[in-house]
């Protein structure tokens, strides 16, 4: 497992760092104390590998991809990516270096990762980029003045960038995310010829065949009967839904400040509508946009599965905070040991989500 946190020439501190993952992973656990079985020497050693400025947080996200690369040579890679906030206990007097998260008064950092997804078995391969990040403070030129450079929005085309070069022998790869990741910059620059986008839209967008994504005249694809979980004010219920399908040019906002980006993107738009929701409850409604060909109802139903599995990074953040690792019990003192700390327990938590 070295290869997974990173060579860094040093085999005691390679050492180190592969036992500390596995420890993780087989105790469920990223407490020092824990890990180390009651042992202080164990913990000190730890504590001393989070420590050591040649372990950083870029060359252990660099390792991540180091193991999943190789896995998904030949396959079609479902790249799901999304973010998430860890949130420490912090006082008053002690926030452990941690800028806000959230829109309360909470304190930690925040966690985007991309999963490798096997578009056949939709079996998860592994990690393949991501970003770990906590906020120095308040930003004083506001959101809508500062390019994309400037943003953490950015994190949504960095991260496909790195993909590229991690998963350069897969067949072909499908980015997919959720409605956070409809930026007009990621249309027009991420593509490749073995690169995709699969988003769920977040806006009704003005589009060059009149209109916005929502009046666009689209064919039928048909219905179809679906169970959907429960849901906070929802209660489970078998539903069903309509699929309509057609292409789509998505236009530049004249307020976009990137520059030499295209007037206009085309792409294609698969549309789900729920048609009988639950009394009082909206209507479940996804407009995904994707560069995929989708020319007739069975490409558009597959369009919809595969985003459907965006569900397993979901699980994967459940099995960091709340159902395995419990990343947000540590009581590390240290921002930087944090972050370190975090980039090994995503690591545990895909390869737990792995062998479950």
């Amino acid at each position: 497992m070295l290869g997974e946190l990173g060579r860094f020439g040093d085999q005691v501190l390679d050492r180190c760092g592969s036992d500390f993952l596995e420890r993780m992973i087989g105790r469920k656990s990223t407490c020092l104390r824990q890990l180390a079985g009651g042992r202080r020497s164990d913990v000190v050693r730890f504590d001393r590998f989070l420590a050591n400025p040649r372990v950083t947080i870029d060359r252990l996200i660099e390792g991540w991809g180091e193991r999943t690369g190789p896995v998904c040579s030949g396959r079609h890679i479902l790249a799901i990516q999304d973010t998430s906030e860890i949130n420490f206990r912090t006082t008053a007097m002690q926030r452990r270096g941690l800028g806000k998260i959230g829109k309360g008064m909470g304190h930690g950092l925040l966690l985007h990762v991309m999963l490798a997804v096997d578009a056949d078995n939709f079996g998860c391969l592994g990690l393949v980029s991501g970003k770990i990040w906590t906020r120095a403070g308040l930003r004083t030129v506001p959101h809508a003045k500062r390019p994309l450079a400037d943003k953490e929005s950015g994190r949504w085309l960095n991260t496909p960038v790195a993909a590229k070069e991690v998963l350069r022998d897969a067949a072909m790869v499908t980015v997919v995310a959720d409605r956070e990741s409809d930026i007009y910059a990621e249309w027009a620059r991420t593509p490749a010829p073995n690169l995709h986008l699969l988003t769920r839209a977040m806006q009704d967008r003005v589009v060059l065949e009149g209109g916005r994504l929502s009046m666009v005249d689209l064919t039928l694809a048909g219905e179809t009967e679906f169970v959907l979980p429960a849901q906070p004010g929802r209660p489970e219920q078998r539903t069903t839904l309509r699929m309509r399908f057609g292409q789509v040019t998505i236009r530049r906002r004249h307020q976009t400040l990137e520059k030499g980006l295209p007037e206009a993107s085309p792409l294609r738009l698969v549309e789900v509508m729920e048609l009988n929701p639950p009394q009082n409850c909206r209507p479940i409604i996804w407009r995904l946009l994707t560069t995929h060909n989708v020319t007739d109802g069975a490409q558009a139903w597959q369009i919809v599965e595969w985003y459907r599995q965006h569900w397993i990074v979901e699980q994967f953040f459940r099995t960091l905070k709340q159902q395995g690792l419990r990343l947000e019990d540590s009581q590390l003192a240290t921002a930087d040991g944090l972050l370190k700390l975090t980039a090994v327990a995503a690591l545990a938590a895909c390869t737990t989500l792995q062998l479950v």
